[in-house]
């Protein structure tokens, strides 16, 4: 990096008006949303609730996704911007629309995202908190007095996704906002890179590797990812992008005026990678044997290969069987025993299995990340799974 462009970093990101303040944004509306979520007892809110109250590992300090936003926030670029904490529960429109995902977009689907209601969601990015962070009537009066503003937010989304090691649906994002004055700096990829670089030093070490490509997110344009090379492959793990000047415009803010660069990752993809982790839910273990060795940089030596125990389940179920859903109710059945699921087969047939019906064959990997299973336990719950997939579902277990 040459001298001209640190003074121009130090210009940038060393603005007098930039000088961390925290915030919380509490919703008068999400505590009625679950105060009514705690009053129902359907299937979709007792899972709703239980992920609800599961640990912000961001929060914790014990783990390593706390050490992540300890290094990641206090990067120079980074260190006096402000962090907001936003509501869990948002608006589908606050989360798509303003953000121009397209109408077709999977992750407006009720089979990719935990609705309450028709109107309320389960956050699904912490991009939302360009929302609440820009409606501050004090960063109002910073855009209107031509101040730069930076922001930064973190904590767990939630989004319907398959089982392997290194997915859940329930994940951790830290997102980051910076807008200046067109007229005193013009974004560029080249900002883009300086700040992703930086992020990757302090989660991978100075001597990480690391390159960049072009990529599209919906809010964002000129956007780009970064790989970092790991053993010899190359892994995507950041993104960022200029803001869109139609979704500054949503937000109130004159895209004529103000310019600026966005980016955001999952916690959990970094971790599992400077750690060597072989299986995500090790993030979430309160074994001794795990959790010491739970730090960013330490190569996890597996405290003990548990042997996996494999079981398929085949069934019949209407065309309208969503597998997200089925996923969310395997996880509820043997929590914290299942490694992956794989779908096997999946075909119709009329003839055999009437109009509108579908067979699904998925192979079900157990394995604990604690303890060894016996083949007894395991055919207790998956025989209790085919009673749940049956009555749930109304499939007939084949």
């Amino acid at each position: 990096m040459t001298n001209e462009q640190n003074k121009t970093q130090e210009e940038l990101y060393g603005d007098a008006s930039l000088s961390r303040k925290i915030y919380e944004t509490p919703s008068e509306k999400e505590e009625k949303l679950l105060e009514e979520l705690n009053h129902r007892t359907d299937t979709e809110s007792s899972r709703m609730k239980q992920y609800l109250a599961m640990k912000d590992l961001s929060r914790t300090p014990e783990s390593p996704l706390f050490e992540m936003i300890e290094r990641v926030t206090n990067i120079p670029i980074l260190k006096n911007f402000d962090l907001i904490k936003v509501p869990e529960i948002v608006t589908a429109e606050v989360t798509f629309d303003l953000f121009n995902f397209p109408l077709n977009h999977p992750a407006r689907s009720k089979s990719d995202t935990y609705y309450l209601n028709e109107n309320y969601i389960l956050r699904t990015h912490c991009t939302v908190m360009w929302y609440y962070y820009l409606a501050l009537k004090e960063v109002r009066e910073q855009l209107k007095n031509g101040q730069a503003i930076g922001v930064l937010s973190h904590g767990k989304v939630y989004r319907k996704d398959e089982i392997d090691r290194n997915h859940m649906n329930i994940f951790h994002q830290i997102d980051g906002l910076y807008l200046c004055k067109t007229n005193k700096h013009v974004i560029t990829q080249e900002d883009l890179k300086d700040v992703l670089s930086g992020i990757a030093k302090s989660v991978f070490g100075e001597n990480v590797k690391y390159r960049f490509n072009d990529d599209t997110f919906p809010y964002t344009n000129q956007s780009i990812e970064m790989e970092i090379d790991k053993d010899g492959n190359w892994i995507e793990v950041l993104g960022a992008g200029v803001v869109q000047p139609a979704v500054l415009e949503k937000l109130g803010v004159d895209s004529k005026e103000y310019n600026g660069w966005a980016f955001g990752f999952g916690l959990e993809r970094l971790a599992i990678i400077s750690m060597e982790l072989p299986d995500i839910r090790l993030l979430w273990s309160e074994d001794p044997r795990v959790t010491k060795q739970l730090k960013l940089g330490n190569k996890f030596v597996e405290v003990s290969k548990y042997p996996p125990i494999v079981r398929d389940i085949s069934f019949v179920v209407k065309n309208d069987f969503v597998p997200n859903d089925y996923f969310d109710l395997v996880r509820e059945t043997a929590p914290n025993l299942v490694e992956e699921v794989h779908l096997l087969d999946k075909y119709e047939n009329a003839e055999k299995f009437g109009e509108n019906m579908v067979s699904y064959a998925f192979r079900i990997t157990y394995r604990s990340t604690e303890r060894t299973l016996t083949s007894e336990e395991i055919d207790a719950v998956h025989k209790k799974l085919e009673k749940v997939t049956s009555e749930l579902f109304s499939a007939t277990v084949r």
